[in-house]
């Protein structure tokens, strides 16, 4: 009541009236321009996209980009990648997963995959509690810290098997060499997130330190190049990026055929980091129900 009776009185004050004025214009003004940049990404996506020369061919990965669970359009360009080589085990792993709620394999948890959770932190713990039909078979998870010299044995303790559909690695700092420490496992296909920042042509990645963080500046990961080579010698071919320059899809050799767009280089693929157009459409992201196939 005091509080109600303070806030009255200031208020009548003239230059502390037009203070609030002010604040609140501000943030009218805040959410007008977010409203107006969520209509113009609507809009680009949407309207716009494939009519640009870069994104016009059908076997460009960035114009087929949806999002369900993932951080951006992941979760479209893997329904259209695995159309396109089809599905085995449906099986995944994914390193990094998150709070369980945005990732790259939450949806086909949904879809009636099974799959492996692995990441340093427990918080996706609480987001698999509020799903439906999620038996304890479906899906197994770790909680560990992730390096280059102990991630097979991680996988090995899971029971992940030698071959896979999906894999998806994002543990920031040390992405590229988790991935190069996988050699023995051989997923048909691998998501990765790239450093968007470095150019298309350059061949870079960070100083190897199994304990070392990311401190959230561009000193992170890899490029895309690195990954490409990378990816060549683990036997995979780039095949694409989303457009928000973050994560790089890559098929088994055996599997690309005449399926994507080549030459399955950076430069061709390369998309820059793109942070102004990463939205969420809807509602806050949730695991869906889980639906059995058949």
């Amino acid at each position: 009541m005091l509080k109600q009776l303070v806030s009255k009185m200031y208020k009548r004050l003239p230059v502390l009236r037009e203070l609030c004025q002010i604040r609140d214009a501000i943030y009218q003004l805040k959410e007008l321009q977010e409203d107006l940049r969520a209509n113009q990404e609507i809009h680009l996506f949407d309207f716009e996209f494939d009519r640009h020369p870069r994104y016009r061919d059908p076997m460009r990965l960035p114009r087929y980009q949806g999002q369900v669970n993932s951080q951006n359009g992941e979760d479209g360009i893997l329904q259209e990648v695995f159309r396109r080589v089809g599905t085995t085990n449906r099986v995944f792993a994914e390193v990094g997963v998150g709070d369980g709620c945005e990732n790259n394999t939450a949806f086909l948890l949904s879809l009636g995959w099974d799959g492996f959770w692995l990441d340093v932190s427990g918080r996706f713990l609480g987001a698999l509690e509020k799903g439906k039909n999620m038996d304890e078979n479906c899906l197994k998870a770790l909680v560990a810290i992730i390096t280059r010299e102990n991630i097979e044995g991680c996988f090995e303790k899971l029971g992940v098997p030698k071959e896979f559909d999906l894999l998806s690695l994002d543990i920031d700092q040390n992405t590229y060499y988790a991935w190069e420490g996988l050699r023995s496992f051989r997923p048909r296909v691998v998501v990765i997130e790239y450093n968007g920042s470095v150019p298309a042509d350059t061949d870079w990645k960070v100083v190897y330190d199994p304990d070392r963080q990311w401190d959230g500046s561009k000193n992170f990961g890899a490029s895309l190049k690195a990954l490409e080579n990378l990816g060549r010698q683990l036997g995979y071919c780039l095949v694409g990026c989303e457009f928000c320059g973050v994560n790089a899809f890559f098929v088994r050799e055996d599997l690309v055929k005449d399926r994507f767009a080549a030459p399955f280089t950076s430069e061709n693929h390369f998309e820059p980091k793109r942070h102004f157009v990463s939205f969420r459409r809807g509602h806050p992201s949730a695991v869906l129900d889980r639906n059995i196939p058949g």
